[in-house]
């Protein structure tokens, strides 16, 4: 069974409220008649795939992919003013709950949480989970340039931990992005950057280990996480201050960690997995945008070479065991 843990969706209520105005979002047309979502640094062509999910699942049909776990995209509803925000956050996971009671033999969803507002956050990110039954959330890197570290966001994890969640954490354009907007450096290599100062901040912070109940995944194969975490052992060891609150080592913190594969070099695979093992890595493609792929998340699991054992695990044996799908 293949599971795509790391996609993209945006629900057409959404896309309806947006386009009633009160957004952030730069809003256009491209000549295929598909929106277009503008914010610095990045834009969002929204094509079939992204908003149809009958489309969606002809696809899937025809790449071999069973299952996915839509979720939402990056800035998500934190670029919007903070009573926006919830409104929409709320808009989004009301029709994502929806999409998977509709059809929960092909999805499962992570639910979005308007950040730039810590409290209605920590109540969203209950109702998410305990009343809509979503099995978790995703997070972006950073919340409007505030990290995820940060005290405010306190009650909002201790309310994931509660609820024994799913904590995706997925890049959004980080601070100092006006220097990334010409080549697209921004996602393809802020994005990173910015997963990789979360989770070694979250760490630092003693957020991961205050917070036992919580599933942590990183997208983008952990940024440059398993490639540096053994740096961050360094500065673990030599800086006072990285042992304030933080009492285990953040390589066997991050060894805990799971690390989505949208990252199609074989090479840099294999070094997530001989990290965190291939219990912990999570089968991605970022359909459906540009820079996505369903066929090379598949084929590039496929000529790894790995134990049957290892690549039932990581095609979708980890994903249904983390998320609870019993199929």
């Amino acid at each position: 069974m293949l599971v795509d843990f790391h996609n993209h969706y945006f629900p057409p209520a959404y896309l309806d409220a947006v386009r009633s105005g009160g957004t952030s979002f730069r809003v256009t047309e491209d000549e295929a008649g598909n929106p277009v979502l503008h914010s610095p640094g990045d834009y969002n062509v929204l094509v079939p795939g992204h908003r149809d999910l009958d489309r969606r699942v002809a696809q899937l049909d025809a790449e071999g992919v069973d299952m996915q776990v839509l979720t939402f995209t990056c800035p998500g509803t934190s670029i919007e003013t903070s009573e926006r925000a919830v409104a929409l956050s709320r808009v989004v996971n009301d029709a994502l709950a929806a999409d998977v009671r509709r059809r929960p033999d092909r999805f499962t969803a992570l639910g979005t949480l308007p950040m730039n507002a810590p409290d209605a956050a920590a109540e969203e990110a209950s109702r998410v989970v305990d009343d809509l039954g979503l099995p978790g959330v995703m997070l972006f890197s950073n919340a409007s340039g505030v990290p995820l570290a940060d005290d405010r966001f306190a009650p909002v994890f201790a309310a994931l931990d509660r609820s024994r969640a799913v904590v995706y954490i997925h890049p959004t354009y980080p601070v100092g992005v006006e220097v990334m907007e010409r080549y697209m450096l921004m996602p393809m290599v802020g994005f990173l950057m910015d997963t990789t100062l979360a989770a070694a901040s979250l760490v630092y912070a003693g957020v991961v280990e205050r917070h036992p109940g919580i599933t942590w995944v990183l997208a983008h194969l952990g940024g440059a996480v398993p490639y540096m975490a053994e740096r961050f052992d360094r500065g673990f060891e030599a800086y006072p201050e990285c042992r304030e609150r933080c009492t285990i080592a953040p390589s066997e913190q991050m060894k805990g960690f799971y690390y989505d594969t949208v990252n199609f070099d074989p090479a840099c695979l294999r070094l997530a997995i001989g990290f965190a093992g291939a219990g912990h890595v999570l089968a991605g493609s970022d359909y459906p945008h540009m820079i996505g792929s369903l066929g090379k998340m598949r084929d590039s699991l496929d000529h790894l070479g790995l134990e049957a054992g290892d690549l039932a695990s990581i095609r979708g044996g980890n994903a249904r065991r983390i998320l609870g799908i019993d199929r």
